[in-house]
């Protein structure tokens, strides 16, 4: 495999594929150029910066043919990257050993009831061996400094203090003969999946062989308090633990207040357990939500991640802190006046910097700042695309940084960077060949303020074959969130060349509510969560049209899906500029979603109170429901049946009312679906009938 040359991070270099193609034999993206690119994760360093593994997904329609392998490439570019694992379960969340000669990770393989942890020695060679086997399955797994130990997160039956008797019950509720699930406390529900009475545990497994796994919370209080719990997420429930330097103790993210999700902010405080067990130490006071602690490499500081708790704002962004260690007093701020989110970060092998990724103007930024304070600097100059992951390795003289880097026109490949100048070079070309036969452009940005004086960036997107001297019709794109961003990069969900690809010009604005953009902006829409936003859209269209003549303002459409489902949803009762909409996992009701989602006080505080407050007209002004008889457009809705954050009553709501009122509509619904489409062939089923639905209304 040929790799490409030392190469600046310049839209113009990093744009072009990588493998020159004859322009009149390219052609326009299709759906299996999407869903068919190789996917490539984060990039995870060993400590000697010698080495870099990552993960690579080759898809397929079905999914019985797709594959998921950990592959390894020197970092220094000296040799291809190369497959070590073969199977037919993908493996995730690599660690890489102190000594930089074996690698940890999680798998779901023959034999195996739930995902284990498995060790594979790299410089002896063999097969991987699995060093767990718990009930509850095994994820996050963490090496102790030592590396004779590894920490793992488990997930345990209430009560329980051993494998053992988490074995039991599991057995016990296979054999009853009813099924019913029952609830006492808020959240029920995650994204997709049905929150059950099972907790996550810490547990301790040395390396020796035969030796018994080591509950770390078993029977402790905290694991006993009626809201315990850790950072919930798509896959699971997370504690974000580390070791403590010496070894002896183990710091974690949980909570003690789940409990109260319903009418509270639930933040999770750092706690500190024995590595023999027993009941945890808090290390923090309220007021702030913390996440991913971490200690320098001298064991000197401890730093996690954190965002103010805050009863007026929803948003509120993620600052990088420390304490000296052994903890003391306060945490102080990292990085001095940055207006922005941190990201992942790791800490230098001097232990005096910290590099971070953060959201910035329509791109994810690399930036470097010193841990004695002072003010962040970028790596580099990113012009083009995006960073998609990175971890840092090598000694204190010669830091190695492996990043992911892509783009809309580019998906991600592992590289590195250059710590002193920022260049970025190319370690895998996964999907040069394929990228080079595709007629599509790299992203076009613009900025304008907006009547209420907000400097608003966007996106444009060119179709194939793009004529500056013809006229296309415009295609306004909506992100969800609201707290996301638009970012120059490749997807498979809402990829924007698809959308363009019937001849479309494709409108991408970060509207107030969006991240990248400081704090404030983040904050903007509280009070104000679909008014504000949607005439910063129509305006962005407006100045598109204004500024490119190639735009015909005559034929306009619109949608998006989640929160720019909303928003859809808000056009359609706001404006008759569109001739069709689509709109996939949007609301129609604010008090429906309010109350049916998995999500719900932050929606209550973004609102100003509880929808029975007699004084909040707010609820009703801004809920496109109370708007039905301003419904003209033709739209488009689409649903996963098994979507939580935005259930189907929401979308069976605003389909009942556009029946009722006779306007052109049609419902597609995705059985086996969540809040995203995520099966290929329903994936491009769903791209299809909105490209159909857009050119029933634009012929």
């Amino acid at each position: 495999m040929k790799l490409r040359a030392f190469l600046p991070v310049v839209l113009a270099v990093l744009s072009a594929p990588a493998i020159a193609a004859d322009p009149s034999a390219r052609h326009p993206v299709t759906h299996e150029d999407v869903w068919l690119m190789t996917r490539v994760s984060a990039p995870e360093v060993s400590a000697d910066g010698r080495w870099i593994v990552f993960s690579v997904v080759e898809p397929s329609y079905a999914d019985a043919a797709k594959t998921s392998d950990l592959w390894i490439v020197p970092s220094d570019g000296s040799l291809p990257p190369r497959k070590l694992t073969a199977g037919k379960s993908g493996e995730s969340d690599v660690a890489w050993s102190p000594d930089s000669t074996r690698i940890a990770f999680t798998v779901k393989r023959e034999g195996d009831d739930e995902s284990q942890v498995y060790v594979l020695h790299l410089a002896n060679g063999g097969d991987a061996q699995r060093v767990t086997n718990l009930v509850g399955g095994a994820s996050a797994p963490v090496w102790s400094p030592d590396g004779r130990k590894l920490l793992v997160t488990t997930h345990v039956y209430a009560g329980t203090r051993s494998d053992a008797e988490n074995r039991k019950i599991r057995e016990e509720r296979n054999a009853r003969k009813y099924d019913a699930r029952t609830y006492d406390t808020f959240p029920i529900r995650h994204w997709d999946r049905w929150l059950d009475d099972r907790q996550p545990t810490l547990v301790v497994q040395s390396l020796d062989p035969g030796a018994e796994p080591r509950d770390l919370l078993g029977g402790t209080a905290m694991r006993a308090a009626r809201g315990f719990g850790g950072q919930l997420g798509n896959s699971g429930e997370s504690l974000d633990a580390v070791w403590a330097p010496d070894g002896a103790a183990v710091v974690f993210a949980a909570t003690t207040e789940r409990d109260q999700a319903a009418r509270a902010s639930v933040s999770l405080a750092l706690w500190q357990v024995s590595a023999e067990g027993g009941e945890p130490r808090r290390l923090t006071a309220p007021g702030r939500d913390y996440s991913k602690p971490s200690f320098s490499p001298d064991g000197r500081r401890l730093l996690a991640r954190a965002e103010q708790v805050s009863k007026q704002w929803v948003y509120n962004a993620t600052r990088l802190v420390q304490w000296s260690w052994p903890l003391q007093g306060e945490p102080a701020e990292v990085v001095d006046g940055f207006d922005g989110s941190v990201d992942d970060y790791h800490v230098a092998a001097d232990s005096r910097r910290v590099y971070f990724q953060s959201e910035q103007t329509g791109h994810r930024k690399l930036f470097v700042a010193s841990l004695e304070h002072g003010p962040a600097a970028e790596v580099g100059k990113l012009e083009a695309g995006t960073y998609a992951g990175f971890s840092l390795g090598g000694d204190a003289t010669a830091p190695v940084i492996a990043a992911g880097w892509g783009s809309a026109v580019s998906p991600t490949e592992i590289g590195r960077v250059d710590a002193a100048s920022g260049q970025w070079r190319a370690l895998s070309e996964f999907n040069a060949t394929r990228v080079a036969q595709i007629d599509w452009q790299p992203l076009q940005e613009f900025w304008f303020n907006s009547t209420r004086g907000r400097r608003i960036h966007s996106f444009v997107v060119l179709p194939p074959g793009f004529d500056a001297a013809r006229k296309y019709p415009l295609f306004v794109l909506i992100h969800g969130g609201p707290h996301n961003m638009y970012v120059d990069e490749f997807g498979t969900r809402w990829n924007y060349h698809l959308h363009s690809r019937p001849g479309y010009v494709v409108l991408l604005t970060n509207y107030s509510g969006s991240t990248g953009f400081g704090e404030a902006f983040s904050r903007g829409i509280r009070g104000d969560p679909l008014q504000g936003p949607a005439a910063e859209i129509n305006q962005a269209a407006d100045e598109a049209i204004r500024r490119y003549p190639f735009i015909d303002g005559s034929k306009q459409v619109a949608g998006g899906a989640s929160y720019g489902g909303h928003l859809s949803n808000w056009l359609a009762v706001t404006t008759n500029r569109y001739r069709a909409i689509a709109s996939h996992a949007g609301l129609y009701d604010l008090k429906t979603q309010w109350t049916t989602s998995d999500v719900v006080y932050d929606r209550e505080r973004t609102l100003g109170g509880p929808a029975w407050e007699s004084d909040l007209a707010l609820w009703h002004k801004q809920s496109p429901f109370y708007r039905s008889t301003k419904l003209r457009t033709p739209i488009l809705l689409t649903v996963g049946e098994k979507d939580f954050r935005v259930p189907l009553n929401n979308t069976l709501e605003f389909w009942t009312v556009l029946q009722r009122q006779g306007v052109p509509s049609r419902l597609v619904v995705f059985p086996d679906e969540n809040h995203w489409v995520l099966k290929g062939e329903n994936s491009r089923y769903h791209y299809q009938v909105i490209q159909d639905w857009f050119a029933r209304y634009l012929q």
